[in-house]
């Protein structure tokens, strides 16, 4: 089994959800000894923001692109044929303002193509990634869970994939990191229980 895993936090080792994104993917080969795991670090590695330049690249043929040209293409290519390969996906996306990560953004504009992971029919948009299972983990300051505050976090997330086709979606959620030791310290507990009790309890 093919695992994806992607971090997006600026924090480093300061990170709540790249502790727990680790903690997942921990779980799941302890679990599960054929798992291979991809890795993409989107803030040491940024990936360029969908732009003008993505779509010259992607319009322009292979034999004349300039060297700026391609590695936007290949970029495009690559990460693309990641997400694709992959079977599952972890995907630690802390709360930046009441979004998701830049970083995390730019990755979703590389693997949201139409006619290769969703297309249009007479009958609607139509996901073509179903099969894959994704686990987001969900960590912000506040509490957003299920409130307005949050629809362009979780909400946008669950969206997003459904709209490529995948329903098997789960949430670890670490919230109201930044109302206190005592909270923070129950939160990321709860968190990692989740992960260690419900996740892989069946494996």
């Amino acid at each position: 089994m093919k695992l994806l895993h992607i971090d997006s936090s600026i924090l480093g080792d300061n990170s709540a959800s790249r502790q727990l994104s680790e903690s997942v993917v921990k779980a799941w080969k302890s679990a599960d000894a054929s798992v291979e795991v991809t890795y993409r670090d989107l803030a040491a590695d940024a990936i360029s923001h969908f732009s003008s330049a993505t779509l010259v690249a992607a319009g322009t043929p292979a034999e004349v692109r300039s060297a700026a040209q391609q590695h936007e293409a290949e970029l495009s290519a690559s990460t693309l044929a990641e997400f694709q390969a992959a079977d599952a996906i972890v995907i630690a996306a802390p709360m930046y303002n009441f979004s998701i990560p830049t970083q995390l953004k730019a990755w979703i504009d590389r693997i949201a193509v139409a006619g290769q992971t969703f297309r249009y029919t007479e009958a609607g948009p139509e996901g073509l990634c179903g099969g894959k299972k994704v686990i987001v983990v969900s960590t912000a300051g506040g509490l957003h869970a299920g409130q307005a505050t949050g629809v362009a976090h979780e909400d946008y997330l669950k969206l997003l994939f459904g709209f490529l086709g995948i329903t098997d979606i789960e949430f670890v959620r670490a919230q109201g990191l930044a109302y206190g030791d005592e909270v923070r310290s129950k939160a990321l507990s709860d968190a990692q229980a989740q992960i260690d009790e419900q996740l892989f309890a069946a494996a």
